[in-house]
């Protein structure tokens, strides 16, 4: 009787955990909050594919600051408040090329479990290093090819119609074929931590720096993220140029050689 019992809490305990879409939380040290990815792109894609107008209604309701910044400064199709802006938006997506790009989201990235996992991970170790650090609203968004992570307002987004494959046949019309080896999923969190630790430690003097030091300075994010990660997303000389240096310096850390390590010290 009692191993019957056992079974039977058993399958519940089962059951709970799928029913809840159960997975694991990476809370930060400290505080409550749990970084999460909002799917903006699913309630778009519904919109745009649909034209289901309370899709559009969720859209402006829910997502007023994610709308304007896809309408405004990603497709620059006009101002949101303008009155026939929400006929113009959905007649820029009918076009054959976007409307391919919406359904290949939608088939790749039904689920974004790993990639917001292996997020949550990584700002964790962000956190621990920049405790004053805020942690950014994370969102997905469907654009036209046009631009891979927004940062606004601490707010992160995530273009999912820029990650859709190295080989994705619509990349191949468009793009060399170096530019689509970023252009796949495994770049998407790297590519989330490299902009936005970039909007907190911008490029210094940026009208007077040169190409050197300009891709210097983005080495030495990409090496910080590196680190975040666990893996080498990104690998050039002066990434691992920062590496070796790293190495003869343990006592410096990531915060301060970003910003007191130059091109002249190396």
């Amino acid at each position: 009787m009692l191993g019957r019992v056992y079974y039977i809490w058993i399958l519940a305990a089962v059951f709970l955990l799928f029913s809840c879409d159960w997975r694991p939380s990476f809370r930060l040290p400290g505080m409550g909050d749990v970084v999460t990815i909002d799917r903006y792109d699913r309630i778009e894609g519904l919109y745009l594919t649909t034209g289901d107008f309370s899709a559009l209604q969720k859209m402006n309701i829910d997502y007023p600051m994610e709308t304007r910044t896809l309408i405004e400064d990603v497709l620059q199709i006009g101002h949101v408040n303008d009155s026939e802006i929400n006929s113009k938006f959905l007649r820029f997506y009918q076009d054959t090329t976007l409307q391919a790009i919406l359904k290949e989201v939608g088939r790749q990235y039904a689920d974004m479990d790993d990639i917001s996992d292996e997020l949550n991970q990584a700002f964790v170790r962000l956190k621990k290093q920049l405790p004053e650090m805020s942690i950014p609203k994370v969102y997905t968004q469907i654009g036209a090819l046009d631009q891979s992570i927004i940062i606004t307002n601490n707010t992160l987004g995530i273009c999912l119609d820029k990650y859709l494959g190295e080989n994705y046949s619509i990349y191949l019309r468009y793009y060399p074929r170096e530019q689509r080896r970023q252009m796949v999923r495994t770049m998407i969190v790297p590519d989330c931590l490299h902009f936005y630790i970039l909007s907190l430690f911008p490029l210094p003097n940026h009208g007077s720096v040169n190409q050197q030091e300009c891709d210097f300075h983005i080495a030495k994010i990409q090496w910080v993220v590196n680190r975040l990660l666990h893996r080498r997303a990104f690998s050039n000389t002066y990434e691992h140029q920062i590496d070796s240096w790293m190495k003869k310096h343990p006592d410096i850390s990531e915060t301060e050689m970003i910003i007191r390590y130059s091109l002249q010290d190396s």
